[in-house]
């Protein structure tokens, strides 16, 4: 029988400085683990040693333990050793030998350790530092991983995974990730939308993986990743992906987590637009509402067939639970998991309702946990079908939680909105009947419905735009603001956190760097400027002031003031190369101010298109897909600035230009701002315009 792997590591170094080595078994005091000098003549008291004789080891090199003189065996039953090459002949002997080394942990290989570990803790070291560099082998050490069969006790009607189970899955493992972390009890505190791209059979795998992306005072948010497996043809598939917001909970004290310390290029990703996520979430319900009161919602009610309708009263659903031992987790709280659980039931009796058929669920909107439940709490389930589309239908559930029977009041402790469809034979959906909903709250949640479908819509619109597929500019309106604001956010924060940026060049300490990827051609620039970070936020926020020192710009007007934080301006450029026309943009302009200490400040820009402001034969209608700035406060007076720019098709020569060295204009405008930025008292009273500016503002309400 063969060495293995770990014994063969244990010989390799002994197989070449064999002279060298202790015998474990035969050094005089080996028994209790310690080498002893020789009696007198070289006789040792090893207990299987024929003959000895004394070789003393070479005077070891500075830093390492000088071991006292060892004995080399030369008829040990373990060994037999060649007088010259001194290597082992004996298989078993080795294999032997190997067993006993990896077992003791005492100085009697104080002759092998002195040699070789500081060797090998260097190599080990340096080994460690490239696996690190090469992102192989790294384990995030919040991450948790779950791997669960799928039984028939798990699956509906079709055969599939209940997702009311997986849901109950994907809970667990988020919050088992949440508490590595925290080092404490957690609880759900919400779980974004989920949209289901594939089901799951019975006898499938299911994959999940949790890890927490970014951790806030006493919460964080925890992204999961679930994947389905076929062990009999290796075939895998992407189910979903999922985003929770977990809060660490401590009886006696509050809870101040510690921050994550993200590696890898997606963990610095995930970790930067955390923060746009987090923001995301609490302004959700305040869109909703300046949506409703707005826009006009057509719903068409009128002028549809009453005949063909259902009353959406036929699909209310109420159902009662109570909160056992087994649905709750070790603080004697409800599983979050369990209540989504139950929430996914009650949606899908109603969906039933409306079209008598066995619906599939293809997504859910926000689950929000307003509060917690215990052990013994009794929990209403209520649920309605809110509107029907062409060939999805949108449900309504909310729970409320009571102690005991004769309780009036209620508690509201979660709601969440899915979205059904019904499939046919060819996994195609179906057209659905109408809804009638009821005078009243029925109607209001039927134009809620219509408003939560464009806002799903104008996402997955502005998250998909792709250069080579569709136009750059995204119409803007009051009710895709935050999606679009936070879009720009987050695709600046993503382009910052590439690690494959490469120096291209560096004038008078202005660095640039470049990276291609993605048939995208990026570029960013930096510098330290004598200026306090802040200060320069404010400076370069206000696109107004752009043209006192960059050249490319003519002169920029405030279209719009969105809010404290978005403005819209039109801007005007000089002629680029042969074309005599001058160049005009639409740009969002969206900064954000630095959500913990280390992040930056942030100034995204970005295309939009106004109907105020169409495309005129006197400008050629130039776009920005991805361009911004961050400032990072590198000391007292000190600040990193950056920026950033992912070339478009029209800008592209003019980049390339300056990256290849042909033209310096980067630079000199780069250098242009820092000089304005040194013109203190300028800016100083600039500064104040705006931050008196922003104070009105906070008082007229906005």
């Amino acid at each position: 029988m063969g060495l293995t792997p770990q014994e063969a590591e244990c010989l390799a170094p002994v197989q070449v400085l064999w002279p060298l080595v202790i015998c474990p078994l035969c050094s005089p005091g080996g028994a209790q683990g310690r080498p002893t000098r020789a009696g007198r003549g070289g006789e040792g008291t090893g207990p299987g040693c024929s003959s000895l004789r004394l070789r003393p080891l070479p005077a070891p090199s500075s830093g390492l333990l000088q071991p006292p003189p060892a004995r080399l065996c030369s008829g040990c039953p373990l060994l037999s050793l060649s007088p010259r090459t001194a290597s082992p002949v004996s298989p078993e002997g080795s294999r032997a030998l190997a067993r006993r080394l990896l077992d003791l942990e005492c100085p009697t290989t104080w002759g092998l350790a002195s040699v070789f570990s500081s060797r090998t803790s260097r190599k080990s070291a340096l080994r460690a530092e490239n696996t690190m560099a090469e992102g192989e082998g790294y384990r995030n050490p919040t991450e948790v991983q779950m791997s669960q069969l799928v039984l028939p006790c798990h699956t509906n009607q079709r055969g599939e995974l209940s997702v009311g189970q997986l849901l109950k899955w994907i809970d667990a493992t988020a919050c088992l990730s949440a508490e590595r972390h925290a080092g404490c009890p957690c609880v759900t505190a919400s779980m974004d939308d989920i949209y289901f791209e594939h089901t799951i059979s019975v006898g499938q795998v299911v994959n999940i993986k949790a890890k927490v992306n970014r951790a806030f005072n006493s919460s964080m948010e925890v992204g999961i990743h679930v994947a389905s497996e076929d062990l009999c043809s290796e075939n895998q598939w992407n189910v979903c992906k999922a985003l929770a917001t977990f809060v660490a909970h401590r009886e006696l004290s509050k809870v101040k987590l510690k921050q994550t310390m993200p590696q890898t290029e997606e963990e610095k990703t995930e970790h930067s637009v955390a923060a746009e996520r987090r923001r995301m979430r609490l302004v959700y319900a305040d869109t909703i509402k300046d949506l409703l009161a707005n826009c006009v919602i057509q719903d068409d009610l009128e002028s549809r067939d009453c005949s063909h309708m259902v009353p959406a009263e036929k699909t209310r659903v109420e159902s009662v639970e109570l909160v056992l031992p087994p649905h709750a987790n070790h603080q004697g709280n409800t599983f979050g998991g369990q209540i989504m659980a139950w929430m996914e039931n009650v949606a899908t009796i109603a969906a039933s309702r409306l079209c008598r058929a066995h619906p599939t669920l293809k997504a859910i909107e926000m689950f929000h946990f307003r509060g917690p439940s215990q052990v013994g709490d009794r929990l209403v389930f209520k649920a309605i079908v809110n509107n029907a589309f062409k060939h999805s239908m949108e449900v309504g559930v909310c729970v409320e939680a009571y102690r005991q029977e004769a309780e009036t009041h209620r508690r509201h402790i979660n709601s969440a909105f899915m979205t059904f469809v019904v499939l046919d034979a060819d996994d195609q959906p179906q057209m659905l009947p109408w809804i009638r909903p009821q005078p009243g709250d029925g109607e209001r949640r039927y134009r809620e419905a219509s408003a939560r479908k464009k806002i799903r819509l104008d996402r997955k619109y502005i998250v998909s735009c792709k250069q080579a597929e569709m136009p750059l500019s995204v119409p803007w309106d009051p009710s895709n603001q935050v999606c679009l604001s936070y879009n720009n956010v987050s695709s600046l924060k993503m382009l910052v956190a590439k690690d494959n940026w490469v120096l291209s060049s560096e004038i008078n300490q202005v660095r640039l760097y470049t990276l291609e990827e993605d048939k995208f051609l990026s570029f960013h620039m930096e510098m330290l400027v004598h200026v306090d970070a802040a200060q320069a936020f404010l400076l370069l926020s206000d696109l107004r002031r752009r043209p006192e020192w960059d050249k490319h710009y003519r002169s920029a007007e405030l279209v719009q003031q969105v809010d404290e934080d978005d403005a819209i301006y039109h801007v005007i450029s000089p002629p680029l190369g042969s074309d005599p026309k001058p160049q005009d943009f639409v740009i969002l302009a969206s900064r954000r101010k630095p959500c913990d200490n280390g992040d930056p400040y942030v100034i995204a820009l970005r295309s939009v298109t106004l109907p105020t402001h169409r495309e005129t034969p006197e400008y050629r209608r130039r776009e920005t897909l991805c361009s911004g700035f961050c400032f990072w406060r590198e000391g007292d007076q000190l600040t990193k600035v950056s920026y950033y720019n992912q070339a478009t098709t029209g800008l592209l020569n003019y980049v390339t230009t300056n990256v290849t060295g042909l033209s310096s204009e980067f630079y000199t405008t780069f250098k242009a701002w820092a000089n304005s930025c040194l013109r203190t008292p300028c800016m100083q009273e600039h500064c104040r315009e705006l931050n008196s500016w922003l104070l009105e503002r906070r008082g007229q309400g906005h």
